[in-house]
């Protein structure tokens, strides 16, 4: 198999590890770098897909497959991993990935999700925040505070795209633990954003030299939480206005470019007022609701999510291959890796079952609700991808061994989540048409 794969990808091996010539054009380079991960991505997804797993998972193994191939004897994929233009493309795929979901909620669903939502959404962020943080003090006794909170942040992610899949195979969808489920998750992205936003903050204000204080950590908050609120308040108002005049325009492509100009214009006043890119991005998809764009749909255009789709389908891999592509198998010989992995792999599934207990609705499954909130997925992703370029006295939060515990415990808690859902519905279903 090794000697197979050898052959298969000599021709992108030289290619990557020869000098260009002077007359060489740099993105040709970049051109064969995104052929073999877009490849790379859709054979993953595929052989996920046939073993009843997420693509997402497969894009993800595949990346590390392709960045660990130097134990194989196969060298010449290093360029790829740390190519500029395609790391570009990668936190460009991070933005539309967060407008997409972002796109598939909205904010009077987000409101109408109801108390058992809202409370295992918040104890879903606190328990695996607190839990995560203790874990790092404890097995990483030499790193900073800041490590071992960010440690904490990553773990509060939920993926609810991978949820959302095995409740519709399972054709559950419309139960009730699915609307606490897919309600709790959403709020649980907003959560999980608004912490990142103050850990990311308290993290930047200590690498400029200024001590930690509360009132940095507040500060944090009240950024994000006026940014998320105005740009909802502002934006509910203000963009039904801006796309009707803008479906006046009759050339092509006229609603897609106005949408993603409003989520690059989020993103970049997210990060002008200290907050990360991602936030802006989440809350332009909040705000986009189908009846702002109305007039494009009614006269027989594509609704904005169809239009983003096929940029996602393109940049989002591209993202999950290369996080796959960082992930050093190596470090797992490191004394403490693979045990922090393990670690944050149980403290992340345990932090997520106990927000289970937040249901308060008579009748519902507990155990169903805190299962479908376990997975990590490209959120967790994301946010140890962001620890990667968060610096203290010029050092990484997030090393290449602690990326590597993240990766692995993203792993898990992906393949995880749809067996044992699966399992417990199965189970629960089968107990309530038990004759009694």
């Amino acid at each position: 198999m090794p000697g197979a794969m050898t052959f298969v990808l000599l021709p992108f091996s030289i290619a990557e590890s020869t000098p260009a010539a002077g007359h060489g054009d740099y993105v040709a380079g970049v051109l064969l770098g995104l052929a073999l991960i877009l490849l790379a991505a859709k054979l993953g997804g595929e052989c996920a897909i046939s073993l009843k797993q997420p693509a997402v998972l497969g894009e993800l193994v595949a990346g590390m497959v392709l960045g660990n191939l130097g134990l194989l004897g196969v060298s010449g994929f290093d360029h790829i991993r740390d190519d500029p233009s395609i790391d570009l493309l990668a936190r460009l795929g991070v933005i539309v990935l967060l407008f997409e979901v972002g796109l598939e909620s909205t904010v009077g669903g987000m409101l109408r999700v109801g108390w058992s939502s809202l409370l295992v959404a918040v104890i879903g962020v606190i328990v695996p925040f607190t839990a995560g943080w203790g874990i790092g003090a404890w097995l990483l006794p030499a790193s900073s505070v800041y490590v071992h909170a960010f440690l904490g942040a990553a773990l509060t992610a939920t993926s609810v795209g991978i949820t959302a899949r095995v409740l519709k195979d399972l054709d559950a969808g419309q139960s009730g633990e699915a609307q606490v489920i897919l309600g709790a998750a959403v709020i649980d992205d907003v959560l999980g954003l608004v912490l990142l936003a103050i850990v990311a903050g308290v993290i930047t204000t200590a690498d400029m030299g200024k001590p930690f204080s509360a009132s940095v950590g507040l500060i944090t908050l009240a950024k994000a939480l006026l940014f998320l609120v105005g740009s909802l308040l502002l934006g509910v108002r203000l963009t039904p206005g801006l796309f009707g005049l803008a479906s006046r325009l009759r050339s092509r492509g006229v609603l897609l470019t106005a949408g993603l100009s409003f989520c690059f214009l989020l993103s970049w006043l997210a990060n002008a007022v200290g907050l990360a890119p991602i936030v802006g991005a989440f809350s332009a998809g909040l705000i986009l609701e189908n009846v702002h764009y109305k007039d494009f749909v009614e006269r027989g255009e594509h609704s904005l999510e169809e239009l983003v789709h096929p940029i996602s389908s393109f940049l989002v891999p591209v993202f999950f291959v290369v996080m796959g592509m960082r992930t050093d198998l190596r470090a797992f010989v490191e004394p403490g890796v693979a045990g922090l992995a393990v670690a944050l792999t149980v403290v992340a599934i345990l932090g997520k079952q106990a927000a289970g207990l937040g249901v308060r609705i008579p009748n519902l499954d507990r155990v169903t609700v805190g299962l479908g909130m376990i997975p990590r997925g490209e959120v967790g992703l994301i946010f140890a991808n962001i620890g990667r370029n968060l610096l203290i006295g010029g050092n990484p939060i997030i090393t290449d061994p602690l990326f590597s515990a993240v990766v692995v415990m993203v792993v898990v808690t992906t393949m995880v989540t749809p067996i044992a859902l699966r399992w417990r519905l199965t189970t629960t279903r089968l107990v309530r048409q038990a004759p009694k």
